[in-house]
């Protein structure tokens, strides 16, 4: 097996305590590539140095949703500069949040916006965070950002209709440890509509551990799990999701 970790905190200071810890493990469990998501000036630093150390881990950056408020305007010429200079594969996770709403609906859209126009500029892909926000979602994105550009919609929790809308504009779709949790009944069905060729699996480390791991901090090493539970659902073989998710994530993070 060669997993790849497609959206997962390695630079957050919680993470950083264990990280060449965390790597061996991931390592063990088959893990082999990874992308680190930056949200602020010391994660972004940290993953920068990170990615000198590990190759295979490489970084995505923008201040998420819940924090434009506080450190949008402070961090956006910092994550700009760094998609300039090649730093980063991706922008994001940028996006909406109605659920929290910890930052003004207007600033959250005004910087999905900022950081798609980046995104497009650098010919970068974007990853979204969309949680009960999917309608304006899609309208800023359709307005805003060319169509068929690369993207992909992190740690689906939505409907099925919003799920085919994600499919339809031809973004990948990823699956995190959620799937895995017993109540997860409406995911799995999702799960079985998503073509393996938009489907990238994720977990969003240190949070959402899969189920036979909860109330512990996630990790890479746990990723495993989930794909075995999408295969189970799909009926097809591990190796299979594995398969397409690794060849899904090198194609959209390819280091340009």
């Amino acid at each position: 097996m060669e997993l790849y970790d497609s959206h997962a905190h390695l630079s957050s200071p919680e993470v950083l305590l264990d990280i060449e810890n965390i790597v061996l493990r991931a390592k063990a469990a088959g893990v082999t590539q990874m992308l680190n998501i930056c949200t602020d000036k010391e994660s972004l630093e940290a993953g920068i140095a990170l990615h000198a150390r590990h190759p295979h881990i490489l970084n995505a950056g923008a201040t998420t949703p819940h924090d434009v408020e506080k450190e949008g305007e402070a961090y956006f010429e910092l994550f700009a500069q760094a998609a300039k200079q090649k730093k980063l594969v991706a922008i994001g996770e940028t996006g909406l949040d109605y659920h929290y709403e910890r930052s003004p609906v207007a600033l959250q859209q005004k910087f999905l916006i900022r950081y798609l126009h980046l995104a497009a500029a650098c010919q970068l892909p974007v990853i979204f965070h969309c949680r009960e926000a999917f309608a304006d979602l899609f309208s800023i994105v359709d307005a805003e950002y060319p169509k068929k550009s690369p993207a992909v919609l992190h740690c689906f929790t939505g409907t099925m209709q919003e799920a085919e809308e994600v499919l339809k504009r031809g973004w990948f779709l990823s699956l995190s440890g959620i799937i895995t949790f017993k109540k997860s009944e409406a995911l799995r069905e999702v799960a079985k509509i998503i073509p393996l060729s938009q489907l990238l699996i994720e977990t969003d480390t240190p949070f959402l551990a899969p189920q036979s791991k909860r109330g512990k901090p996630n990790e890479p090493a746990f990723l495993p799990e989930t794909c075995e539970c999408i295969a189970k659902v799909k009926g097809i073989a591990p190796q299979e999701v594995v398969h397409a998710t690794t060849l899904n994530a090198q194609k959209l993070f390819s280091k340009n």
